[in-house]
């Protein structure tokens, strides 16, 4: 899918600490393609190997970022500040400014952002929303999602992707019939909406279910992570794709030609 380069591209981590940034230093170490350039943390986490973020930005050709929000925001503004590096982003929970600063960032350098970088999860996409476009409004969607004790926001990102997905096939907006949570005497299910239930516990990697309930049947599409490894190949994959890209902000499904 991409010729391997004569120079090995330079990689740095963010939030090389964290559970993603260990597995992610691991793969980059792993791939003849390319080199761990640097590791960072937090603002003013240095040594045993951690270097500052404007060190690992001057060396860098593509930064990896699965941190949080507000950290991916500012990393954006950082890079696209000085030009470069491109950057991959695989955190989650983001609040509108933050996505708008990332948006204007990207009309400096290239960048891929994803809510999840694992193929399988991809394609499971793309067929949620071929089943909501094919399927009529008596068929309620419910997506349910499960993550580790750890995960700080819900529902997560991936439950969020697929709700868009869904919506699109439906040929709506996803805020219009978004239903989170549900409480109390809720009353009847109101017609078209898409629903979202969370667990979270113990050390669960991501499940990730969408129902199409009818009265008198049900389909489910579902992806379970086994590993953490599966996310970190795929934003190596879109390291080696966003390296050569124009400024833009690019998702998973480009990386994959979908």
């Amino acid at each position: 899918m991409h010729a391997a380069p004569q120079t090995p591209i330079r990689i740095a981590v963010a939030g090389a600490n964290g559970h993603m940034g260990r597995c992610i230093v691991d793969a980059v170490q792993a791939d003849p393609r390319l080199t761990l350039a640097a590791r960072f943390h937090r603002q003013g986490v240095v040594g045993d190997g951690l270097v500052s973020r404007d060190e690992a930005l001057a060396i860098a050709d593509v930064v990896i970022d699965f941190t949080s929000g507000v950290a991916s925001a500012a990393l954006a503004k950082a890079c696209a500040d000085r030009g470069g590096p491109a950057l991959v982003i695989g955190s989650t929970g983001f609040e509108d400014a933050e996505l708008a600063a990332i948006a204007e960032a990207s009309r400096s350098i290239a960048i891929v952002r994803s809510g999840n970088f694992s193929l399988g999860v991809n394609m499971l996409m793309g067929l949620v929303e071929q089943a909501a476009r094919a399927l009529g409004p008596e068929y309620d969607i419910e997506i349910f999602e499960a993550h580790h004790r750890r995960k700080i926001d819900a529902p997560s990102g991936t439950a969020l992707m697929l709700g868009e997905a869904a919506a699109k096939g439906r040929g709506v907006d996803l805020d219009a019939v978004a239903r989170r949570a549900r409480d109390g005497i809720t009353g009847a299910r109101p017609a078209g909406e898409i629903g979202f239930a969370v667990m979270r516990g113990g050390g669960i990697v991501g499940d990730h279910n969408v129902s199409f309930a009818a009265e008198d049947e049900i389909l489910t599409l579902s992806h379970s992570a086994r590993d953490r490894g599966m996310f970190a190949a795929g934003a190596i994959a879109a390291a080696l794709w966003v390296v050569s890209r124009p400024p833009g902000e690019y998702e998973m499904r480009d990386v994959l030609d979908f």
